[in-house]
């Protein structure tokens, strides 16, 4: 799971997707094992990085998102893959809804740029 999640963010990277994030929700929710969340400054650019991340995915072996939802108007797009959702918000919608603060508890990894890899959150950059 974990090394989808990193395809996702470096898809989302490679489409300028910025404060990627993966929470590691699967102690406190149950219902999937991480939340990876990432942002775009323009309803376009979200359809792009949702549409980048489907196609790795599914280059990687991992096959299809369960559903897509939010594609309409592109604020929020939800991508439920089962074991992880990917979530790719416009700048605002995500400061609004801070899903990040929500789950505070969780175990969060963060997209080095530089190192191309995810690294624990507070980690000095690889």
């Amino acid at each position: 799971m974990r090394e989808r999640c990193a395809v996702v963010t470096r898809a989302a990277s490679s489409k300028l997707g910025h404060d990627t994030v993966v929470l590691g929700v699967e102690k406190l929710l149950g219902l999937t094992d991480a939340f990876v969340i990432t942002s775009g400054s323009n309803p376009r650019q979200v359809r792009t990085i949702s549409d980048e991340v489907e196609r790795q995915v599914k280059l990687a072996g991992g096959g299809s998102p369960i559903s897509v939802e939010g594609l309409d108007d592109a604020r929020w797009v939800l991508m439920d893959y089962g074991d992880f959702v990917v979530h790719v918000f416009l700048d605002e919608v995500r400061r609004f809804y801070d899903l990040e603060g929500l789950w505070g508890d969780a175990e969060q990894w963060v997209w080095d740029e530089e190192a191309s890899e995810m690294a624990p959150a507070g980690a000095p950059a690889g």
